[in-house]
């Protein structure tokens, strides 16, 4: 399964990967807490979404990127997610946090926040920090067992998700889960990972890969 990113242009997408629709959902208080499932889109195997953000057939490509001329800088194809992480040492668990990936889905802010929870060893908190890990989208936050330094993840199937945030009212971006390729406009692959979200509004400074410019954007599908 590989996804393309073509330069200037759509993410290919091939291989008969599952496209579906998830959206956010925020507790009493307002933080985000799940995903809720929508629907499978219908595809016919290898289709192409749309990435400039100007598309009338969102998510999929209707050309739209030729008519506004839409440029994309491109991400190091070489960088990691080490490169830069930040580490924060709990009892059991160290979280991982490389901020440059936030896509503002803000699940690690319930109860107190993630860096607060790592820092705690009852079994409440343990389960609410591997759920808000577990539901960052963009891969931002990776937990490690601190005694083996083992990535604690839950598996996932290749997927890609359309993605809305309800609790701020905007469309977010394509999550990508389970490790599927990812190709570069310049032939290279990115690091494989189980979870990344891809820009669709066309803004992100960090492209192909989504930094949360869709919330201040007020983007919608």
């Amino acid at each position: 399964m590989k996804i393309k990113v073509s330069k200037n242009g759509p993410y290919k997408v091939d291989d008969k990967i599952p496209l579906k629709r998830e959206e956010i959902e925020a507790d009493e208080e307002g933080f985000s807490c799940r995903w809720r499932k929508k629907e499978k889109l219908e595809t016919d195997g290898n289709y192409r979404l749309c990435r400039c953000g100007q598309s009338k057939d969102k998510p999929f490509c209707d050309r739209s990127h030729i008519r506004e001329k839409f440029k994309a800088n491109g991400a190091d194809e070489a960088e990691k997610y080490t490169d830069g992480a930040k580490n924060f040492e709990g009892e059991k668990y160290v979280l991982c946090d490389k901020a440059k990936l936030c896509a503002s889905a803000k699940f690690c802010h319930r109860a107190g926040s993630a860096w607060n929870l790592v820092e705690k060893s009852d079994k409440e908190s343990e389960n609410i920090l591997k759920a808000e890990v577990y539901n960052c989208p963009s891969g931002r936050l990776v937990l490690k067992n601190k005694k083996t330094g083992k990535t604690i993840e839950k598996k996932y199937q290749p997927s890609i998700s359309i993605t809305e945030d309800k609790p701020a009212n905007v469309s977010g971006p394509l999550w990508v889960k389970g490790g599927i390729k990812i190709e570069s406009p310049n032939g290279k692959i990115y690091e494989k990972r189980n979870r990344v979200t891809l820009c669709r509004c066309g803004k992100s400074k960090n492209k192909p890969f989504c930094d949360a410019t869709h919330i201040e954007e007020g983007f919608k599908e």
